[in-house]
């Protein structure tokens, strides 16, 4: 098809990269952006773009990739539990401050023959296109009022983002105890010398610490949290004051919609669905986006055709983030349970957590770490010759003690109450009960399938460290790797491979 006019509502990375790639792919279109904000405002600190994402971006249009790479800071990964520190290469990550981003997305916009229209606020009722594409964000108004099927889940956690004036060395995660509560921040450098610092707490940690009374003024920050967080970060943040940008307590909404088109009108990015930034960001998922609509819009004969094929292309894939996404999020909203683990095992609980890295593959990206965490669960410290056997099978040979109790190997498991469960969420109302029910020794059963065995893991690791009884699990053969993640990251004591 070819259209002759391109509407996009938002000036955000989505907003911006779909312009351009729809003004490359159809130099005689009408394209034009309509953000209600000015060129030089901004709100947030820096974005991530992780390996898959720069490969795509690419492919689709090498030369804003390359002035993004230009403009980012590489860095590696390390998690901080009281001093006890490891480190994991993933220095295929960038940083860009979010105002380059910008820059260079509004740039490589207009060099394309793009429109860019700041200050306005406009609807997608009002504008004479043949196409007219939503890439306005998490609170999208064209959303909200089309027919869309929206669905908005609020997370339990809070969290507020602020930032540094200098670099960070790598990616951190680091909790802190405070008299309230844990904190913990997820922060990174990026370009312009400064660092991304996102701090969450669970919800009675943050009332605990008042931060429910804190009264901020209109499009201001909140600085009575930001005092308090400065002083309890003091050592990640080397004494240096945190930066606000309207920075306050927020729950994360996580967007999903059961039709991502309206008419002649599409929804993209944020507007259409949204993941928790502990596993990738909205920028990553909108110039995906903007990717696969352009693709269609050139392959289908209509505009309702070419909105059906993008979403039937791009919703798996979302469907798919959007559940690791929940796991994560999930388990950051319990992570003050975990402090027990030194941090190696931590951080194999981290890589674990939403299924996504499997422990084999961990174990040769980042061999050090999973040999310092076999040696912590195994109460031993000699590294094993290459010649022996792979780190799934030596989790689950290796012997296990429990209350005096001695066990051949992990999957030496003896006779135990079985309790089957089917819980979407070990942490609800729900879970709460079968936790409050458990009063010895169990093994967790249930459906085969992967996501139920995570999601038993998930509850087991609750009944472990708030019941503290013997807790096994039960799992099929073919998902022996989730089982010995399992063990290895604290979730289980012993296994049942059914």
């Amino acid at each position: 098809m070819q259209p002759r006019r391109v509407a996009v509502l938002g000036g955000g990375p989505g907003g911006l990269y779909a312009a351009r790639l729809l003004k490359l792919a159809y130099p005689a279109c009408e394209v034009r952006v309509h953000e209600q904000g000015d060129p030089d405002t901004t709100f947030g600190f820096g974005v991530g773009l992780a390996a898959g994402t720069q490969r795509k971006l690419a492919a689709a249009d090498p030369d804003t990739l390359r002035d993004l790479v230009a403009a980012g800071l590489r860095h590696d990964m390390t998690l901080d539990v009281g001093g006890d520190v490891v480190r994991v290469r993933n220095d295929r990550l960038i940083g860009v401050a979010r105002t380059e981003l910008l820059a260079i997305l509004q740039r490589h916009a207009e060099k394309a023959g793009v429109v860019l229209d700041f200050g306005s606020r406009r609807s997608a009722g009002e504008l004479d296109a043949d196409v007219v594409i939503a890439a306005d964000g998490v609170s999208s108004a064209t959303r909200s009022l089309g027919d869309f099927a929206e669905s908005v889940e609020v997370g339990k956690g809070l969290y507020l983002w602020c930032g540094t004036e200098f670099p960070l060395p790598d990616a951190v995660f680091a909790p802190v105890a405070t008299e309230f509560g844990t904190f913990v921040t997820h922060a990174y450098p990026y370009s312009g010398g400064r660092s991304t610092f996102l701090i969450e707490t669970d919800e009675q940690t943050w009332r605990r610490a008042g931060f429910d009374r804190a009264e901020v003024a209109e499009g201001g920050s909140d600085e009575v949290s930001l005092r308090f967080l400065e002083q309890a970060f003091a050592g990640q943040l080397r004494g240096q004051p945190l930066l606000g940008n309207r920075t306050r307590w927020l729950r994360f909404r996580t967007v999903s919609c059961g039709r991502w088109s309206d008419g002649n009108t599409v929804l993209l990015g944020d507007a259409a669905h949204t993941a928790h930034f502990s596993v990738g960001s909205g920028t990553k998922l909108a110039m995906e986006d903007a990717i696969a609509l352009v693709a269609e819009l050139q392959e289908a004969s209509s505009v309702t055709e070419a909105f059906g094929r993008y979403e039937a292309v791009r919703r798996p894939a979302v469907a798919r983030l959007q559940e690791l996404a929940r796991r994560s999020q999930l388990w950051w909203e319990s992570f003050p349970g975990r402090l027990g683990l030194p941090a190696a095992r931590l951080m194999v609980s981290y890589m674990s957590r939403a299924g996504n890295v499997p422990l084999e593959r961990f174990a040769q990206t980042a061999p050090d770490v999973v040999e310092a965490a076999f040696a912590q669960y195994a109460g031993a410290s000699p590294v094993p010759a290459a010649s022996e056997p792979g780190i799934v099978d030596r989790v689950l040979a290796q012997p296990g003690e429990h209350r005096g109790r001695v066990f051949a190997s992990r999957t030496d498991v003896p006779a135990l109450p079985p309790l089957a469960s089917d819980l979407a969420d070990p942490w609800s109302a729900e879970g709460d009960a079968v936790v409050a029910a458990v009063t010895g020794d169990v093994l967790l059963t249930g459906p085969s399938d992967r996501p139920a065995l995570l999601t038993r893991l998930d509850l087991a690791e609750r009944i472990r460290l708030e019941r503290g009884v013997l807790t096994a699990v039960e799992g099929p053969a073919a998902l022996r790797e989730d089982l010995a993640a399992g063990l290895l990251s604290g979730r289980c004591d012993l296994v049942v491979i059914a």
